[in-house]
């Protein structure tokens, strides 16, 4: 149970910005669930990232960049709901479009 638990922790951490790099550090990095949910922390890295870059482009940049930034909070607060309930869940929209993390 205990190993559950942490395993659950981990996965939840995937899902806070950079922070899937605790998870791939340790010896949970070998279990599928969460390395299941690094992978889907790495492409919502990314993803929040390219909206970033996307902030700088004059006039588009501020709208695109707000609404992205609220579409990344929730894909997180999605994430962080399935490793809490245990699931395998790709996020939506972004969650199946490559594996960065095998």
């Amino acid at each position: 149970m205990a190993d559950s638990s942490n395993n659950k922790v981990m996965a939840v951490l995937c899902y806070l910005w950079i922070l899937w790099i605790v998870p791939l550090l340790t010896e949970h990095k070998n279990d599928p669930f969460v390395k299941f949910h690094i992978n889907q922390g790495i492409i919502l890295t990314i993803f929040s990232v390219i909206v970033g870059i996307i902030g700088y482009i004059p006039v588009i940049g501020g709208v695109v960049s707000w609404v992205g930034g609220i579409a990344l909070f929730v894909l997180a607060i999605i994430g962080i709901i399935n490793a809490v309930n245990m699931q395998q869940k790709p996020l939506p929209v972004i969650g199946t479009l490559f594996t960065v993390y095998k």
